[in-house]
């Protein structure tokens, strides 16, 4: 079906547990930013602050799952059975290994790591163990997000549905005890918080242990061993050229939005909160494209295995539209209801509310924008061009975000709502600069200049 099934409808079956993941997910996360908010609006800036930070270590495994699954998908769209198997066991001991030498450096460092990302005084303390818990779970996570791109990669999207509708569900249930536990007076507003990451670390490791047992099993063709694994050049050449900027990419970019909150702490640490919930919301419109950017960079590499570029082509084209169309649905509604919605997150809280809306206002038109960069992330992570989109999302924070609103904040007195307009400024710009990539990107492909051979 992927290699020669009629497009749309392949493209709908590979990306939709995708997409009722990913939208899932931001349902999930809106459901921990409200458990957040029943705290208060301190403990929401403290977990989005942390938050972006985990995204940062987190960016080394996100790497290597893409370009690993860019590479296992052309194996087996060549049908290269052994040699996939081979890939998927490298790639899961490298992992592991790179997880416990981050974990052994973070831990130890956490207390001066935050104090040189600027984090708000009044939240540093428990910031600093809230942030520890949160980087124990980072073996765990590296370990998934590892098997669910070598099933992804091989079309298996309703498995990283199911799988990670598991975590999600163990974790809402576990951060829902956590607030009863804290309302009925058992444990601490401090200690309540500091439960949030555990009810990760447990959740997560549900489904390492469903990971591990799959990958081991004797049922399985493609199962993992260390005599498989292969440190040959022939695959970390190409693994190192794909996840490398890939890594760069997702972790400078995390690490921008890191300094993006140390600027918004300046008009108080309430706003790193209201950024956060910002972002929530915005990612109702954006989530589910992202959805189908992933089937669509595996779509890709595998025709691209089987040595069909026209058809590579032909899924980029659809899954463009269907993104623009989603992320214009999204918009209106969240248009709509966009007050409702931000007083849930508030809890009769008039100021943060003020905070919240002073930059979802602006946020939130560079929907339809940002889903034609997510279209295109899709067709270069296909065709292995990681290199450009890590340029694209370089440019995207440090030539359209960070200057922007250094600019807002130091000579204009436009106050939080600098923040929206920033944001508006740099989702909006990447879009219209990631279509125009795009275009010539084709068009060099179609005179036979464009190499993407990896």
């Amino acid at each position: 079906m992927i290699l020669y099934g009629a497009p749309l409808p392949t493209i709908f079956y590979i990306a939709l547990p995708l997409v009722f993941y990913n939208s899932l997910h931001q349902v999930f996360q809106l459901i921990d930013t409200l458990i957040a908010a029943n705290m208060s609006a301190g403990v929401v800036s403290t977990v989005s602050f942390v938050s972006q930070i985990e995204t940062m270590l987190y960016a080394i495994g996100s790497g290597l799952s893409v370009g690993g699954s860019i590479i296992i998908s052309r194996s087996y769209g060549e049908g290269d059975m052994e040699k996939v198997s081979s890939q998927i066991s490298t790639l899961f001991f490298s992992g592991i290994v790179i997880a416990l030498l981050i974990l052994c450096l973070a831990l130890p460092l956490a207390y001066p790591f935050l104090r040189l990302l600027r984090m708000p005084e009044d939240l540093i303390g428990q910031g600093t163990f809230y942030f520890m818990l949160a980087i124990g779970a980072i073996v765990f996570q590296f370990i998934n997000v590892i098997y669910l791109a070598t099933e992804k990669s091989r079309g298996n999207t309703k498995v990283i549905m199911w799988c990670n509708i598991l975590v999600m569900v163990a974790k809402t249930i576990l951060n829902t005890g956590v607030i009863t536990l804290m309302k009925s007076g058992k444990v601490s507003l401090n200690t309540a918080m500091l439960l949030l990451p555990v009810a990760t670390i447990l959740s997560q490791a549900s489904l390492t242990l469903i990971a591990v047992l799959n990958l081991t099993s004797r049922k399985n063709p493609l199962r993992i061993s260390i005599k498989k694994c292969s440190f040959k050049r022939t695959f970390i050449s190409p693994l190192a050229n794909l996840s490398i900027p890939i890594f760069l990419e997702k972790f400078i970019f995390a690490f921008g939005k890191v300094i993006v909150n140390s600027m918004c702490a300046s008009m108080g640490s309430t706003v790193v909160g209201a950024l956060g919930v910002s972002n929530r919301l915005g990612g109702f419109s954006t989530n589910p494209p992202t959805g189908f950017q992933e089937a669509e960079s595996s779509l890709i590499s595998q025709n691209l295995g089987n040595q069909n570029i026209k058809r590579a082509l032909g899924i980029f084209y659809r899954t463009l539209l269907i993104n623009m169309s989603i992320a214009t649905f999204f918009f209106a509604i969240m248009l709509i209801f966009k007050d409702n919605i931000i007083m849930l997150f508030a809890k009769g809280d008039a100021s943060f509310a003020a905070e919240i809306d002073a930059i979802y206002t602006y946020e939130c038109w560079d929907s339809v924008l940002i889903s034609i960069n997510a279209s295109v992330m899709g067709l270069l992570y296909g065709f292995g061009k990681t290199r450009v989109s890590m340029v694209l999302n370089l440019v995207r924070l440090f030539v359209y975000r960070i200057p922007p609103l250094f600019i807002l904040l130091r000579f204009t007195n436009i106050g939080i709502p600098a923040v929206g307009i920033a944001m508006l400024v740099s989702n909006g710009m990447v879009g219209i600069t990631s279509g125009i990539v795009a275009i010539i990107f084709i068009r060099k492909i179609k005179q036979g200049k464009a190499t993407f051979k990896i």
